[in-house]
């Protein structure tokens, strides 16, 4: 054997490869992940540390929704709720009042539809103007009481713009039959607000013209109508006075002769006045023959 030939035997006897045989020894794969070491006994494997999200790039997160106080809870409902109206839709807000005796006169005052028929908008409207001006019940029906604030509502400005209640340099205190109102004004200034009222009913009318106040009496019984309250009386002419009317103002068509005011209108118009201050009466009373 030569010298190659030993050396050769030499470093196959140390590999333990036989040439030619399927049990030679590969080379080891370099993708192969090398085996991990075993642990000593006893000894814990700490996790993974945990990942914690950059607070730079982390979404802020959403306030918490804080109910309105002023807004009431909605009751729980199994239903869908309800959608909510269109856009110019008119409201329908329950107000069921029927057409009323001043229908058309109180749709031309609040500029809806003139025709004498009673309608949700038109209910809405009407019951607005009644809560505005204090008339009780506010329903939304077109009744004399809500039409004789309309024509309060359309005198307030200038009660006297058509000139018919004389201007004089003292106080006059102003009847109106024919629109049921009363002011007082001195020269062209209002001095006392105008406000509605009730004159002599048909065969009592109030008297026209010219009067004076010439007594007055603050807690005067009726001495014709069996001791009936006259409250804050003043006496213009004979047994006709101006005072108040503590029961429903209109009714019975009208008084006994005597201009009434409701007791508060009464009451201010008693501390404003005195004897010997002017009152003039003109025009007719709806319904009587004058």
């Amino acid at each position: 054997m030569t010298a190659r030939a030993v050396a050769l035997a030499a470093v196959l006897a140390l590999t333990g490869a036989v040439p030619g045989s399927a049990q030679a020894a590969a080379a080891p794969d370099p993708a192969q992940a090398a085996p991990e070491p075993a642990r000593p006994p006893g000894l814990v494997q700490v996790p993974a540390p945990l990942q914690v999200p950059d607070p730079a790039q982390a979404a802020a997160p959403e306030p918490a929704q804080v109910p309105d106080p002023a807004q009431p809870p909605e009751p729980a409902s199994a239903e869908a709720p309800a959608q909510a109206p269109a856009a110019g839709r008119e409201p329908t807000t329950a107000c069921w009042s029927l057409t009323g005796p001043y229908q058309r006169e109180l749709e031309a005052h609040l500029r809806r539809p003139v025709d004498g028929a009673q309608s949700v908008a038109d209910c809405l409207a009407i019951r607005a103007f009644q809560w505005k001006n204090g008339v009780d019940p506010a329903d939304g029906y077109a009744g004399v009481d809500t039409y004789r604030m309309l024509l309060v509502v359309q005198a307030r400005p200038n009660p006297n713009a058509e000139g018919d209640c004389p201007v004089r340099d003292h106080r006059v205190t102003c009847v109106d039959m024919d629109r049921q109102l009363l002011w007082v004004q001195r020269g062209s200034r209002i001095v006392f607000p105008v406000v509605p009222i009730r004159t002599g009913r048909d065969g009592d009318e109030t008297r026209r013209g010219w009067h004076e106040i010439y007594w007055r009496s603050k807690d005067h019984k009726s001495t014709l109508y069996d001791n009936a309250p006259m409250p804050y009386a003043q006496f213009f002419d004979g047994g006709q006075a101006i005072h108040a009317r503590g029961d429903y103002l209109y009714a019975h068509g009208g008084s006994g002769g005597c201009v009434n005011l409701a007791e508060p209108e009464a009451e201010r118009l008693w501390d404003l006045l005195t004897e010997g201050d002017a009152v003039y009466v003109w025009g007719t009373k709806p319904g009587t023959d004058g």
